[in-house]
């Protein structure tokens, strides 16, 4: 009796209380993201908006919004705008994280209180958005204190909110200060992960710290710059809450600095839902293809790797 007791107790699975552990996650992600998902794609095939206290719709229109979307609305504009402040932010971001992660990781510059200087570069991570662009908006007001100081050293004020170089400059700086403390610390994972060993053999071989940095930093961290690109390419395309409120949600001058997010939030707040809808599709196709092209970045096998366990595995044969 104790011999089959045993057996049954050996022979019980418990994958099946992995799957009960998991029934409340998709739960919520059927209930919050997946059913939301589906009705959006629905209605946006549907006139269906507010004239006035006149609800018009839902009308079944086909592809009628998608085409006025693409086609007869400013979303291009917006779409320039959205990429070019991107870009403002992201090169210099890029480029200091990389300085950054690269001195803090440095054996010959053995830098002391790295832990201190790595606290300070991230915390304007962990400031809300919206905090800090009313922070920027105070400070950069035609009478606030930069304007201020500028006036003081013999300058002319120079009017940031109201100039659309100096709009898009002040998102792109709170886009830059808030993430490159976030991108230096992976970039650092990145550097840390690297042999030591490799290093060594290329200071051996005589290599500069520019022929290491190009030839052995880049290539064995390119899956995490791979990340950081696309990842902050998708939160560009998504840029909203800096913008919506440093420009009061008119997109600075002559709508220069309105992305593509505060185009769809206009919809929204209009209760044009059907449009709304095309919008939201358009960005979802958008950030799939960018988030499939994330996957195979970074599940692409090592190609010299799996070559030379051909080659051994060949040898084997030969013998």
């Amino acid at each position: 009796m104790n011999m089959e007791k045993r057996k049954k107790i050996k022979s019980i699975s418990y994958a099946k209380w992995g799957y009960i552990f998991l029934i409340p996650f998709f739960a919520m992600y059927v209930l919050t993201y997946f059913i939301p998902l589906i009705s959006t794609i629905y209605y946006s095939f549907f006139e269906n908006y507010m004239s006035g206290l006149k609800q018009i719709g839902p009308n079944f229109v086909a592809l009628e919004n998608y085409k006025s979307i693409l086609f007869d609305s400013d979303l291009p504009k917006y779409a320039y705008n959205t990429m070019y402040i991107w870009i403002l932010g992201f090169i210099p971001q890029i480029t200091i994280s990389m300085l950054l992660a690269i001195w803090f990781t440095s054996i010959r510059l053995n830098l002391k209180f790295t832990g201190f200087f790595k606290t300070v570069i991230y915390m304007p991570n962990l400031i809300m958005a919206a905090a800090f662009a009313m922070l920027f908006w105070a400070l950069f007001s035609d009478i606030g204190p930069i304007n201020n100081l500028l006036v003081l050293l013999g300058f002319e004020p120079y009017r940031f909110l109201s100039e659309i170089n100096g709009n898009r400059g002040l998102i792109a700086l709170m886009n830059f200060l808030m993430w490159f403390g976030n991108t230096t610390i992976l970039l650092m994972a990145g550097i840390m992960g690297i042999d030591s060993s490799i290093f060594e053999a290329a200071q051996i071989d005589g290599a500069s710290s520019w022929q290491t940095f190009w030839h052995v930093t880049l290539p064995s961290i390119k899956p995490i710059l791979v990340y950081v690109l696309l990842t902050s390419l998708i939160g560009g395309i998504q840029m909203f809450d800096v913008p919506q409120i440093l420009t009061d949600g008119n997109g600075g001058p002559d709508r220069t600095s309105m992305t593509m997010i505060m185009f769809l939030n206009k919809h929204l707040y209009s209760k044009n839902y059907g449009m709304a809808g095309a919008l939201s599709v358009i960005l979802f196709i958008v950030t799939a293809i960018l988030s499939f092209t994330i996957y195979n970045n970074l599940t692409e096998k090592d190609v010299y790797s799996k070559h030379r366990g051909h080659k051994m595995k060949g040898g084997k044969n030969e013998k």
